[in-house]
């Protein structure tokens, strides 16, 4: 089943529920480069792992939250979370602006032939010529298809009510250091599907949209036990901004466990263990032996070891304070996978 097309809510039972998460982290895994079919043993692992990390962003923006004097969290509550990583930031304020696009363009197919009168400010509004009965508008064109700004709490534009229009050719540093891990991204994806088939791409570009919330809103707010960490009910924003996170924790996590195989591969090539199974395994494959072999896919070990380098790994950006004490060493908070 892929990502955008699993049941609503209503039809979605929790043991349905149970299954189509384990099934979304394997979409998850082979966006990310894992092309083998992985073990219960392993999503089960990255699940528990992708549920400890919603639950601790819960508590944390709820503390955020009561320290200014709120009973809900917020969205500002969550970029604070992930404020050190400026790409990952970058790349959720980029994905929460197109997300008000997509949400305006259709508000205005629904309200039909004068949405291109009353949505002035609809970015996609004048682009296709069709959401407003006519063509597009010359000279407003260009505003419409803009993407709505999301203005950052700590931003010095955000202490003021009057904005400075954007120029079309301002980009700050960390919209340079989201363009160059976006562009990195583009690569490796590249890389992954340059050689693919026609149907292996449709499946590789529905892959790409599995969500743990997309229309199934609900049953996540019940997995990941909102009731019992947050005084109040979250808004969809909120919903799905940890959507788009969980999908990012999954993918940090099969990269680095990739990585770890890809190590424990190259140790075991280097004392020669590797090489008496693979000259059995090619004596019992045929004409076609190459394709036959195929290759293992990531297990348990290699998520679980990545999630202690990831545990330990310096995050950029921030400077670490010792706090003083013995008992300090002993202290071992739990980070955001990053």
């Amino acid at each position: 089943m892929s990502g955008n097309m699993g049941p609503l809510d209503l039809e979605m039972t929790a043991e349905e529920y149970k299954e189509d998460r384990a099934n979304v982290i394997a979409q998850m895994m082979f966006v990310s480069g894992e092309t083998a079919e992985p073990s219960s043993e392993t999503t089960t692992i990255i699940e528990e792992i992708v549920h400890t990390q919603v639950v601790e962003m819960l508590k944390r923006s709820t503390v955020l939250a009561t320290r200014r004097g709120s009973r809900s969290i917020s969205t500002n509550d969550l970029f604070f979370l992930i404020r050190h990583d400026k790409a990952k930031l970058s790349r959720l304020v980029t994905f929460l602006s197109w997300k008000d696009v997509r949400k305006t363009a259709k508000d205005s197919d629904d309200k039909g032939g004068d949405a291109g009168d009353m949505g002035g400010d609809d970015p996609l509004g004048g682009a296709d010529g069709g959401a407003g009965g006519g063509g597009p508008v010359v000279g407003d064109t260009g505003k419409k298809n803009k993407r709505t700004k999301v203005i950052l709490p700590w931003d010095i534009s955000s202490y003021f009510t009057e904005q400075v229009p954007e120029r079309d050719d301002d980009e700050d540093e960390d919209e340079e250091e989201m363009n160059a891990a976006t562009i990195l991204r583009l690569k490796t994806a590249d890389e992954r599907t340059k050689n693919m088939t026609k149907e292996e791409y449709v499946h590789y570009s529905e892959c790409r949209q599995a969500s743990f919330t997309f229309r199934k809103a609900k049953r996540f707010r019940e997995w990941a036990g909102f009731h019992l960490h947050t005084d109040s009910k979250p808004n969809d924003d909120i919903v799905d901004i940890l959507g788009f996170l969980t999908f990012e924790i999954v993918q940090t996590l099969t990269e680095e466990a990739l990585q770890v195989k890809a190590e424990e591969e190259m140790t075991k090539n280097r004392s020669g263990e590797a090489n008496a199974a693979s000259k059995k395994r090619k004596r019992e494959t045929g004409l076609f032996g190459e394709q036959e072999e195929g290759r293992t896919p990531v297990g348990p070990k290699h998520i679980q070891e990545g999630f202690r380098r990831l545990q330990i790994k310096p995050i950029p950006g921030r400077n670490r304070v010792w706090m003083g004490g013995p008992r300090a060493l002993q202290r071992k908070e739990l980070r955001l996978v990053s």
